[in-house]
């Protein structure tokens, strides 16, 4: 059996839900998995925002404005007036459930069960849709099954145990249709994996299932050896081993969520991202083997933060790093890059909610120097630091202000680190220099 993920855009219109049926019906038994609606979870970030700051007029009229459009959906979306009316009526039960939310008082777990409802509408629309058009189909409520453990770590034990009992007591089906995204905590609350988890839940569910193959399908034909969106003239990578593909995700590949490929790279279950928009395209195939050794792809992580603790007690003193380590483990922020000379460490962290905190402990015992709005652009392929072509990375050092560089650490990264406003130019470089074959 294969996981098929599709994602927001994917059903984000009645022409590309039709699509995805065309896609999924092909009489071979799977798991869909499902993410929101496009633009759904934003709007549900945003009303759980004004339940939070108290602005309730806002919220209800973000409610109402939501609620139509998923009305129009529905009534484009199903012709068949029985399945159209159990639609509504499910629908409006969430909506109703959302406007309760309004009056309660706000907490991250009233945030969780609002953002969850995108999700739990997508799929019961998309499941009365094949129903309608007499494909065999059943729901798997995610919520029954899919649980993290008290370090957010997917309960594998649990997740496989429930899955099983939920396949058995389903109706029987062709596809079975699932939630991306939401769970539930150690606590029985609901939750979720963060945003872009849906393609986590589908590895999360191959994994559990022994899938033949997990796919992500999108709006772009795989991952592309640059960043679309900054650089033109991108290509689609045909093949990525499962390390490449972790280290591209982790740093700024949008396609893929970080944790996507760590369920399945134990079992060697293969992952390929499709193009729904174009579903004949070859996408990219993520498997245990690399196909050839170089730099393959960059890609760019915002939002960074760059923090240089300099001291001299440094110096030949044992347990130094010891110590600045435990405070970001104090704070729970973990740290992308680190280099190091005999009297300083240079860090970064992309997670800042904590910054003031750690800096002033970093402060009882070292001089520290903060940068904001850093950019990572790491250099992805398989053994890169030893491949014959990797020199040419550095040529562009004359041309861009670097902050820092990791290079050794993996096989497989090279990372560098500058000023955001530098990041486009950056990348527009790296491609000419290492895809376009400008002479240096």
């Amino acid at each position: 059996m294969k996981v098929l993920k599709f994602g927001g855009t994917s059903v984000g219109s009645v022409e590309n839900m039709t699509n995805v049926k065309n896609i999924i019906n092909d009489g071979k038994k799977k798991i869909v998995v499902l993410s929101a609606m496009s633009g759904t979870t934003n709007i549900l970030v945003g009303i759980a925002n004004d339940i939070k700051a108290n602005a309730i007029d806002k919220a209800l009229e973000d409610i109402s404005a939501l609620h139509e459009k998923y009305i129009n959906v529905i009534d484009e979306l199903l012709i068949d007036s029985e399945l159209n009316v159990s639609t509504k009526n499910y629908i409006s039960a969430r909506f109703n459930f959302l406007i309760e939310c309004v009056y309660k008082p706000f907490s991250a777990i009233l945030e969780n069960e609002i953002l969850a409802q995108g999700e739990l509408m997508s799929t019961f629309m998309f499941n009365c849709f094949l129903q309608q058009e007499g494909i065999k189909s059943s729901l798997l409520p995610a919520l029954d099954f899919m649980k993290i453990d008290a370090i957010k770590e997917p309960d594998f034990e649990y997740i496989k145990e429930k899955l099983s009992n939920v396949l058995q007591n389903v109706p029987e089906a062709d596809i079975y249709i699932t939630q991306g995204f939401i769970c539930l905590n150690t606590n029985g609350e609901v939750s979720n994996l963060q945003r872009g988890g849906s393609d986590y839940t589908a590895t999360i569910i191959g994994a559990a299932i022994k899938a033949e193959e997990v796919q992500i399908w999108t709006d772009i034909d795989g991952m592309h050896n640059n960043d679309p969106r900054f650089v033109e003239g991108t290509k689609p990578i045909s093949d990525l081993s499962f390390d490449e593909a972790a280290e591209l995700a982790y740093f700024g590949a949008k396609i893929l969520h970080p944790q996507t490929v760590l369920p399945v790279r134990e079992d060697g279950i293969p992952v390929r991202l499709k193009n729904t928009m174009d579903p004949a395209a070859k996408g990219t195939s993520i498997t245990s083997n690399h196909v050839e050794n170089g730099i393959k792809a960059i890609a760019a992580k915002d939002n960074i933060t760059a923090i240089k603790i300099k001291s001299g007690r440094m110096l030949q003193a044992h347990g130094f790093l010891k110590k600045v380590f435990e405070i970001f483990e104090t704070y729970e922020t973990s740290i992308d890059m680190i280099t190091t000379s005999e009297v300083a460490v240079s860090l970064t962290i992309d997670d800042d909610r904590n910054l003031e905190k750690i800096v002033h402990e970093l402060e009882a015992f070292a001089k520290i120097e903060v940068d904001k709005n850093q950019s990572i652009v790491c250099l992805v392929g398989h053994s890169i630091v030893n491949h014959e072509k990797s020199y040419k990375l550095f040529k562009i050092l004359k041309d861009v202000k670097i902050r820092m560089i990791s290079y050794g650490g993996s096989k497989n990264n090279i990372s560098i680190l500058v000023d955001s406003k530098d990041k486009i130019n950056t990348l527009q470089k790296l491609n000419n220099y290492l895809f376009e074959l400008v002479t240096l």
